[in-house]
């Protein structure tokens, strides 16, 4: 396990260039909190066995960015909270997430407030139960691509899209909230 990891931690910078994770299973708030995070480079993970990415990088507020194309997230099942209060990450590409597994994104992208757009059209989400407060607060999100989105398990949707200000529209068309 990796959880708490850097809890709290003040550095600007953080090297895990060395770090072997191929065993590690959980990272669960493992950068949380980490506010003055300015820079953090994850291309040498191997994230192939992790389950629980939980809080992963919540609270920390100065990470303008993060490439996470190397994550390998097929055995993950819990995100919640992954990006909650990244307020200011500006560009944040998922596109090479599996999300197949995952079955809690609640609270993933909560307080994003500089995030304007977001394309989740990759994201398979047959399995998830909780989506709720999911992009709360997110501002400043103007487009959502959700097109892909399979609801058909969810059960919570609780505060979804509660204060996205700034969204003009919203095609949630292939949604199924038969089980919320």
């Amino acid at each position: 396990t990796c959880a708490n990891m850097f809890y709290y931690c003040q550095a600007q910078e953080i090297d895990v260039s060395e770090f072997n994770t191929s065993n590690v299973t959980n990272m669960y708030q493992m950068f949380s909190s980490c506010s003055s995070l300015t820079s953090l480079d994850l291309n040498s993970f191997n994230t192939s066995n992790v389950t629980n990415m939980n809080s992963m990088f919540s609270y920390s507020w100065s990470l303008p960015s993060l490439d996470l194309s190397s994550f390998n997230t097929s055995n993950v099942t819990n995100m919640g909270s992954m990006f909650y209060r990244c307020k200011s990450l500006t560009n944040l590409d998922l596109s090479s997430f599996n999300t197949s597994n995952v079955t809690n994104m609640s609270g993933m992208f909560r307080d994003c407030l500089k995030l304007t757009s977001l394309d989740l059209s990759t994201f398979n989400t047959a399995s998830v139960t909780n989506m709720a407060n999911m992009f709360n607060g997110c501002t400043r999100l103007t487009s959502l691509n959700l097109s892909s989105f399979n609801t058909s398990n969810v059960t919570n949707m609780q505060g979804m899209f509660s204060y996205c200000s700034s969204l003009t529209s919203l095609d949630l068309s292939s949604f199924d909230t038969s089980k919320v």
